[in-house]
């Protein structure tokens, strides 16, 4: 990874997120720093760490054997040099998976990383985590993917960074709340935003809300702000954009280019 480091810079466009979740305004590095590193590996989140990005965000999914990975498709073929479903593979199939190969040959032997491998360099660096769960309609497995995420953050995490738990499936972060209050939520609503917006952020007991940036509203984003929520958008990889989000009101924007933002969105 030190090579990584060494070779690979970025445009000095920086933010520093605030110590407070609910006031101050911050980036979240989508899936890393997934615009100069393979997403969702652990050389991505070390290269936000070392951009100084204190938010990362990370997609949560499950193996066969239970075990909760991070990765962003039920299919392996986008981001590896395998095909076929996760959900078929078991956690010692992982080192023969080649999840950095197709983003740069820099990359060569990056693994997809377990959920647990993820806490361990949260724990080491400070970062702070939002987590995203996947879900199917499933709704067995969708059970004993939070059994799974429950068990590994009761076991690893420290505690001393900051943990928020976010899906689109708002039935899934209900349940998370039932067995786990104590974890902050985050709501995902994609484009458009739907009229009952409202009525599913009561229902979950959720902190946050996380729209899709595309046709988002300054009056929708006042609307969510009014309601008492923090609003961290998704996925906005124009600086412009993100100005003009926080301008609006919005706490955090989820992006691809987080080392380009100022430093005082960053950390």
């Amino acid at each position: 990874m030190t090579n990584h480091i060494s070779e690979i810079t970025a445009n000095t466009f920086q933010f520093h997120p605030s110590a407070s979740e609910k006031a101050g305004k911050m980036v979240i590095g989508h899936r890393g720093a997934s615009s100069i590193a393979p997403e969702n590996t652990l050389a991505a989140f070390q290269l936000a760490e070392y951009h100084n990005v204190s938010w990362i965000e990370a997609d949560a999914d499950m193996l066969g054997d239970g075990t909760v990975v991070i990765c962003h498709d039920a299919t392996l073929e986008r981001c590896s040099d395998h095909n076929g479903l996760l959900r078929d593979k078991i956690v010692t199939d992982l080192d023969n998976i080649d999840a950095g190969a197709w983003f740069s040959l820099d990359f060569v032997g990056e693994r997809i990383p377990t959920l647990v491998e993820l806490i361990l360099f949260t724990n080491e660096t400070g970062m702070n985590l939002n987590l995203e769960i996947k879900s199917g309609n499933d709704k067995a497995v969708t059970d004993r993917l939070i059994d799974g995420i429950i068990r590994d953050i009761n076991h690893h995490w420290q505690g001393g960074q900051q943990l928020l738990i976010s899906s689109r499936n708002h039935l899934l972060l209900a349940e998370v709340k039932r067995r786990a209050p104590e974890i902050s939520l985050g709501c995902l609503f994609k484009s458009p935003l739907p009229n009952d917006w409202l009525t599913s952020m009561q229902y979950v007991g959720a902190d946050f809300i996380h729209p899709n940036d595309k046709g988002l509203t300054e009056q929708q984003v006042k609307a969510m702000t009014d309601a008492g929520y923090s609003v961290n958008v998704w996925t906005v990889n124009s600086l412009a954009r993100a100005n003009q989000l926080y301008n609006w009101g919005v706490t955090g924007i989820c992006s691809d280019i987080s080392p380009q933002f100022p430093p005082c969105y960053r950390n």
